[in-house]
């Protein structure tokens, strides 16, 4: 079994260990990371995975950015310890934390990633919506939680510089649930 919870920010030390672990030095240098540079993530929406013994086997976090002054989730970064990668435990937090964060009102969602990985949760390449140099634009991928939400939302992605995103704030520890291992035989 698994403890999925949301993060809190005494488990950032630890979450950021293994986001270094999984992700090739200079990572905060990506433009990803200066559009959520001094903004608050979406706190019930960055999860993590604990098993057993209470070791952090993975984590997921999203971050309030705005297209075309519209609002829109930023996924990333998902990690998931090399131990376990294979196992469907990324595919896991995606799951979840997508469900949530349609059940937040969240519209839409964006990422910077490979798309043979992310199509499978739904998401394509978007065509006109850009991420601050020096992103490759066929990696700016999007999904819809309401169906036609990406309709007309095109151009820059910028920071959020607000406090209109639901839950931006709320990063506590409440809601934890108990998940069995994806099941690979089915």
């Amino acid at each position: 079994m698994y403890e999925l919870c949301p993060e809190t920010p005494a488990d950032a030390p630890e979450v950021e260990a293994l986001l270094d672990l999984c992700f090739a030095p200079g990572r905060t240098a990506l433009s990803s990371y200066r559009l959520r540079e001094g903004v608050a993530p979406v706190g019930p929406l960055c999860l993590m995975l604990r098993d057993d013994f209470g070791a952090l086997m993975g984590a997921i976090r999203y971050w309030p950015v705005r297209v075309a002054g519209r609002p829109v989730l930023l996924l990333g970064p998902v990690a998931v310890h090399p131990t376990t990668q294979g196992e469907g435990l990324g595919a896991l937090l995606m799951r979840e934390s997508l469900t949530r964060a349609a059940e937040m009102g969240w519209q839409r969602v964006m990422l910077v990633g490979d798309l043979p990985y992310y199509q499978r949760f739904g998401f394509w390449k978007l065509e006109d919506v850009e991420m601050p140099p020096p992103t490759n634009p066929d990696r700016v991928l999007g999904l819809e939680l309401v169906p036609g939400a990406w309709a007309g939302v095109t151009g820059l992605v910028e920071r959020e510089t607000g406090e209109s995103a639901p839950g931006q704030r709320e990063m506590r520890r409440e809601g934890c649930t108990q998940v069995a291992p994806p099941d690979h035989s089915a």
